[in-house]
């Protein structure tokens, strides 16, 4: 479990309108962040957003115990230009995209700046590793960072992503994928932002939405099994029934805001991170929030969705606990 923390982050205020950087990729030439690249194209064209791409750079210090040892270019001056190198690369990419594009050198470290930038973005796009700036441990520094620290909705693109092989503008045209977006709930309100997020994905993408609400084995899990006191071998399955009772009324909910949308729901048997891990496989997204029951309430990225990321084929949405007016009619939990 994650204990960075004792208490709960503020929610982060979120009005799309007022972000003006739209869709921000981080990009360091790599492959991985080609295919975020490519993600991020389309979803800002599905969104109608500007596309903001971002390369990071840092510069050494150096000591000189000559004059002859210094070189005619500054280590900023030739940073920043390795940097629009790299930005070369991306402009290459999308000569043939209709849309909007936005493109920046960014100083400092590449998780700390689209962590800054994201406090302006409507949606963060990377790939689950990179080089260079956008380099990293199991995940990556950034990939791993950014969904914790992250002021808006992050995706992260994995190397099973596949690309459109088509040249021109066609590459920039969604093909016509009818796979649902997926969301992990788990009764909180947090994940009912989640939620929120997803039913927008899925309502640009023009598919369904399914909720997928994981019940876990009776070991551990003393807030998801009160009755624990009882042998009953029946447990399990009573207390499957209630939660469907309970994702009816959250279907419900969803759909008074977003009417047009299709939307199931299932409760599964299963490991939370297991049962997700699975349908990135099976989904064109599987949206998490970035906290949940399970977690100590000051954790900045939960078990659950750390380990979706770490085990996910497609891409997955993070999604910080975001202030949403609609949340003001949700459902009540119940146990």
């Amino acid at each position: 479990m994650d204990n960075d923390a004792h208490t709960a982050p503020r929610s982060v205020a979120f009005d799309p309108a007022t972000r003006d950087l739209g869709v921000l990729v981080g990009f360091d030439g790599s492959k991985q962040s080609l295919l975020a690249l490519h993600y991020g194209a389309l979803a800002a064209q599905r969104s109608g957003r500007v596309l903001t791409v971002v390369s990071a750079f840092t510069v050494p210090a150096r000591v000189y115990t000559t004059l002859a040892a210094v070189p005619e270019k500054s280590e900023a001056e030739a940073a920043v230009e390795a940097a629009r190198t790299v930005l070369l690369d991306a402009r290459k990419y999308l000569q043939d995209y209709s849309g909007k594009v936005i493109y920046r050198t960014e100083r400092g470290d590449a998780a700390g700046v689209l962590v800054d930038l994201s406090t302006v973005a409507e949606l963060a796009v990377v790939g689950a590793r990179g080089r260079g700036g956008f380099l990293g441990r199991v995940l990556g520094s950034v990939s791993s960072a950014l969904p914790a620290h992250s002021h808006c909705p992050t995706v992260v693109v994995p190397r099973q992503y596949k690309v459109s092989e088509a040249e021109g503008a066609a590459r920039f045209t969604a093909g016509r994928d009818q796979r649902p977006v997926v969301v992990g709930i788990d009764r909180s309100p947090h994940s009912r932002v989640a939620v929120l997020q997803a039913a927008q994905s899925a309502l640009n993408r023009g598919v369904t939405l399914h909720m997928l609400l994981a019940l876990p084995s009776l070991e551990g899990w003393l807030d998801w099994y009160p009755e624990l006191d009882s042998t009953d071998e029946g447990v399990t399955d009573r207390r499957k029934t209630q939660l469907e009772e309970f994702l009816e009324a959250e279907i419900r909910w969803v759909k008074k805001h977003f009417p047009s949308l299709d939307v199931t729901a299932a409760v599964k048997p299963g490991d939370p991170i297991a049962l997700l891990a699975k349908q990135t496989r099976e989904a064109q997204l599987t949206v998490v929030g970035t906290r949940g029951r399970s977690g100590f309430t000051g954790a900045l990225m939960g078990s659950v969705s750390r380990g979706v990321l770490v085990r996910a084929s497609g891409p997955v949405m993070v999604v910080p606990d975001l202030q949403d007016q609609r949340l003001a009619d949700q459902p009540e939990s119940t146990r």
